[in-house]
């Protein structure tokens, strides 16, 4: 007897042996683009090597746009798609258990998850043409039409609040906190979802949360995998079926910038840990800036290298003060923070802060050497293959084009501009980006 599942057996053992033979020449293959006339903007990218597809829908819900004191809905919503879907018509109503089933009957995945940005909505199945619409079908109701079980939530969130007041007992969660609030201020990137404002998150709040921002008209799907053009787009319209029609979209009201800092912040908080967390930084870059690339290689020579990093080599090797240095830009829709990371003793955590500084100043003062400048190309672009090796590793790359609103022939490009920057390129960008007099700085478990 031939049954959904048999066949996704045997597809995905036919899939795991053509992956086996496949390449990592992705980023030659076209990336296609159109608007549907729902509103909804698709990019595709054929990658025909296996029988599979994977999905991303991206929607301007994320937490920047969750109602004052309301801070966690976008992430709840994203939560509650897994939890049932409604009956219609003749399809019964479905719980989570049902839902789990259902998924694993077809050998495909569903997922729904919420950043400071966007709620995402993540669809992976095998392209054998009864599968996949069952799984589109499927998905479109969790998309569309989720059940908000009221039972549900109140035990989740229940859960939530039990992790929250979990990871407030760890030096790592008090520094992070503190460092968002204090490089944020009042924008929602520096929102903090707590037990108050879960308490105060209702079933209806997140049926309203849904019903505004959720539209197929705001939607942005992002495709990679063995489907045509004309196949991407019957996929679509079945994804976005259950969404109210686009009639009426009015664009959504702006959220404000992130202020920058006009003076130092310093935080010292006590905290019984064998370690102290000490977080140092600043508001950073939106992603599409347009330094983007040369503040990734000036970031990778200055603490997002690893071992090789002018940080490591500062805070750790000459004077062993931390284990592990880091430092990362965190850009999104808006100026995510820069980051530099340490843990050292309590009692050196001063000497680890003024070490840490005055690398940064020094570096954003004089910038990178030929040499820093050079291993930095040659491991960026050494490993840029990496980043596309598989048909899920290049949707995030495409989501990320989709999402930034960044030129198709990105990824083209990308190892040929990273190639092209100079030494004044990078010490320019580190500069106009970065200001050590005026960053924060919050220790964790040091001495106040």
């Amino acid at each position: 007897m031939i049954t959904f599942k048999n066949v996704a057996v045997r597809a995905m053992i036919a899939s795991a042996t053509a992956l086996f033979y496949t390449n990592s020449a992705w980023a030659l293959l076209p990336i296609q683009h159109w608007t549907e006339p729902n509103g909804a903007r698709v990019w595709l990218v054929e990658s025909p090597v296996i029988p599979m597809v994977d999905v991303q829908i991206d929607f301007d819900a994320g937490s920047r746009r969750d109602p004052a004191g309301k801070a966690g809905l976008a992430s709840a919503v994203a939560n509650m798609a897994s939890k049932g879907v409604k009956a219609a018509g003749t399809e019964p109503a479905m719980d989570e258990n049902a839902l789990g089933e259902a998924w694993a009957d077809l050998g495909a995945s569903f997922e729904a998850s919420a950043d400071n940005d966007a709620l995402h909505y993540s669809l992976r199945s095998l392209t054998d043409p009864p599968l996949l619409a069952r799984a589109a079908q499927l998905a479109a109701r969790q998309i569309g039409e989720p059940g908000w079980p009221a039972d549900v939530w109140p035990r989740d969130r229940a859960r939530w609040i039990a992790s929250l007041k979990e990871a407030n007992t760890r030096p790592a969660t008090v520094a992070g906190q503190a460092f968002a609030a204090a490089v944020y201020g009042s924008h929602p990137y520096g929102t903090r979802t707590t037990e108050d404002t879960l308490m105060r998150i209702q079933v209806e709040d997140m049926q309203a949360f849904h019903t505004q921002l959720v539209a197929s008209c705001r939607a942005k799907v992002s495709i990679v995998g063995a489907v045509s053009r004309a196949q991407a787009q019957t996929l679509v319209a079945t994804l976005l079926s259950r969404l109210p029609a686009s009639a009426g979209c009015a664009p959504l009201p702006p959220v404000g910038e992130i202020a920058a800092l006009t003076a130092p912040v310093e935080q010292n908080i006590p905290f019984a840990s064998a370690q102290a967390h000490v977080l140092i930084g600043q508001p950073g870059f939106a992603r599409r800036d347009p330094d983007f690339l040369a503040l990734l290689v000036g970031n990778h020579i200055l603490g997002g290298g690893g071992f090789v990093s002018r940080l490591t080599s500062e805070v750790r090797e000459k004077r062993g003060l931390s284990y592990s240095v880091y430092s990362y830009f965190a850009g999104g829709l808006h100026a995510g923070a820069f980051t530099v990371g340490l843990q050292t003793r309590p009692d050196q955590a001063a000497q680890a802060v003024k070490v840490s500084r005055d690398v940064i100043s020094r570096y954003v003062a004089e910038g990178p050497t030929e040499a820093e400048l050079r291993a930095a190309k040659d491991n960026l672009i050494g490993g840029f293959a990496l980043r596309i090796d598989s048909n899920k590793k290049l949707l995030g790359n495409v989501a990320n084009i989709a999402w930034n609103d960044l030129p198709l022939n990105y990824l083209d490009d990308w190892t040929k501009k990273v190639e092209a920057l100079t030494v004044a390129d990078v010490r320019a960008a580190m500069a106009r980006k970065l200001q050590p007099e005026r960053m924060v700085t919050v220790v964790v478990g040091g001495k106040p």
